[in-house]
This record gives structure tokens, sequence and C-alpha cells, in this order.
């Protein structure tokens, strides 16, 4: 069980990884780094797919332009 548990960590790392925020220290600026840090991840997924014919040139500009959005809107949000 603890086996388990331990390659599901390493494979959420592996596929999700975050580095360290060396910024200013306040709640909103870390959490917008979390965000543009899942943001840049996403991107990079949905321009493999794209890029591996799993994914139209049309389909991987819609969703990276929602999730601009969505990366624009959270700035919004945490009044940055």
């Amino acid at each position: 069980m603890a086996q388990d548990r331990d390659f599901l960590v390493t494979l959420y790392n592996f596929l999700y990884p975050h580095n360290k925020y060396y910024g200013q220290f306040k709640p909103e600026y870390i959490t917008f780094n979390a965000n543009l840090q899942e943001f840049s991840q996403r991107v990079s997924y949905i321009c493999n797919l794209q890029t591996n014919g799993k994914l139209s040139p049309e389909d991987a500009y819609i969703q990276i332009k929602g999730l601009w959005k969505q990366l624009k809107l959270s700035k919004k949000y945490l009044d940055i």
C-alpha cells in the first residue's frame, strides 16, 4: 500500500512539477505563481498533443486561449 502511494506521489511530481517561489512573500503573489506554473504545464501538454497529431491546431488554440483567460481572471481577482 505504501509503495502505491509513493508511486502516485512520484508520478504526480513528475507530471505536475512545481518550483519554489523566490519573489516577495505575499499570499496573492504565491497563489498567482502557482496559477502561472499550472498554466505553463497545461500549455506544454496541449502543445505536445498538437505536435504529435492528437489535437488539431484549432482545438489547441481554443484551449490555450481559455487557459489564458483563466490566468488573466486570477490576476484580476488577486488584485495584483
